[in-house]
């Protein structure tokens, strides 16, 4: 039989009642008035960043937490990584934490790049000698060459990134907390993290992960937190919890302008892989009729494994359907550069559609380049004899009615 305390083991965050309150003054001499006279007239506004959040992470589990600017997501990370103090509740962290919250905390800019591994692990609580033994790993994952030696305020947002997530993830934590510190690394950084992460997770270690990226989520992580207005909205699967964010955060598109124009400058940015241009076969479709998208796309460096999505919204911004070349297993040549979407005979009626074109890594995680609304899709729809439109809603479906005798 199992252990009475096996549960508890198995628990690496127990978060429970947390709610924080912040004081909000309107000129920062207010601070010190109410300070001097507690008694008397009250200066500041309650501000409740967090309400009464409940929620627990095992181990070996990777949870997405999920929320708009402002939701609360850093401040509940501060709270579990120990960076802030609830107004009430407890957290309860089992092992050992590394937390990549602001991209630099905790460094001091005139540290060179190693004496600040030796300083930021020694603010994790770890002794000199224990980060002796892993500074050639963490230096060896930042790879930043010889800028390892020179102080770190000469650094650029990624170097940052990219030191500070070795020093944090080669400490081997119970626990990694990351709120969206890697969008700042390099494609081949990012990448290079996520592999990473997933061998910490089969070691049985915990992560918790703010992106504002939807596909990051659904592809790396377990279950998700949906956090809006200090509170928990919804949590659960990953991939259904995203799909309820998602659609929430739909909103009706007017004025839209394509992009198409902007697409050759792609060239000249310094993208691995650039999308050049997206052209549909003809104006106007007829429902039923084939549509043929072809998508020219460069490189500028040597990538090998990418894929291609190709999604089509209705004008109100909701997303009619998409397509995938991972989804139908498809790998796509790298001497190629143009490809073609063929939907024939399509289901489409009438309106005006358009569509977005993104070319990912080979697991649908990272974007090397997206063109959003960058083609105008315009369907018609055949009428029946007596000049009716054959349906309503968006799609049409073929089909066929048979009378059975009694």
């Amino acid at each position: 039989m199992p252990k009475a305390n096996d549960s508890y083991n198995n628990v690496a965050i127990c978060v429970q009642q947390i709610s924080k309150i912040f004081k909000l003054y309107e000129k920062p001499i207010d601070r010190l008035k109410e300070a001097l006279h507690p008694g008397a007239k009250r200066y500041h506004q309650d501000f409740h960043a967090l309400s009464d959040i409940n929620f627990s992470v095992k181990r070996g589990e990777t949870i997405g937490i999920l929320g708009k600017n402002g939701a609360g997501k850093s401040t509940l990370l501060k709270i579990i990584a120990g960076v802030l103090t609830p107004s009430a509740g407890t957290v309860q962290v089992n092992g050992s934490i590394a937390s990549l919250l602001e991209l630099g905390a905790g460094f001091n800019p005139e540290y060179t790049g190693i004496e600040n591994i030796f300083f930021q692990g020694a603010l994790m609580g770890f002794s000199r000698e224990q980060m002796a033994a892993c500074v050639d790993d963490i230096v060896a994952f930042a790879d930043i060459g010889a800028f390892i030696h020179q102080p770190i305020r000469v650094y650029s947002s990624g170097m940052f990134a990219r030191l500070a997530f070795s020093v944090a993830i080669n400490v081997e934590p119970d626990v990694l907390i990351v709120d969206e510190a890697l969008s700042v690394g390099d494609m081949a950084f990012q990448e290079k993290s996520i592999t990473k992460m997933k061998e910490m997770v089969s070691q049985k270690r915990a992560i918790l992960f703010v992106s504002h990226s939807l596909p990051s989520i659904r592809n790396f992580c377990n279950r998700a937190i949906w956090i809006d207005g200090g509170k928990i909205i919804d949590e659960g699967d990953a991939h259904a919890i995203c799909e309820k964010y998602d659609e929430f955060n739909k909103k009706s598109i007017s004025n839209i302008k394509l992009s198409k124009g902007s697409l050759e400058a792609n060239k000249q940015k310094s993208k691995s892989i650039y999308i050049s241009n997206v052209e549909l076969s003809k104006e106007r479709y007829q429902t039923g009729e084939e549509i043929k998208l072809t998508v020219q796309f460069g490189f500028n460096k040597d990538i090998r494994d990418f894929a291609f999505g190709v999604l089509i919204f209705d004008e109100k911004g909701h997303l009619v359907t998409l397509f995938n070349t991972i989804r139908d297993d498809m790998d796509v040549e790298r001497n190629k550069g143009c490809f073609n979407l063929i939907i024939p005979e399509n289901n489409f009626l009438q309106g005006r559609y358009f569509i977005t074109v993104s070319i990912s890594d080979k697991h649908g995680m990272f974007s090397y380049d997206k063109a959003d609304y960058c083609a105008e899709l315009n369907l018609e729809t055949p009428k029946n004899t007596k000049g009716i439109p054959i349906s309503e809603g968006i799609l049409w479906s073929k089909h066929y009615w048979s009378q059975i005798d009694d």
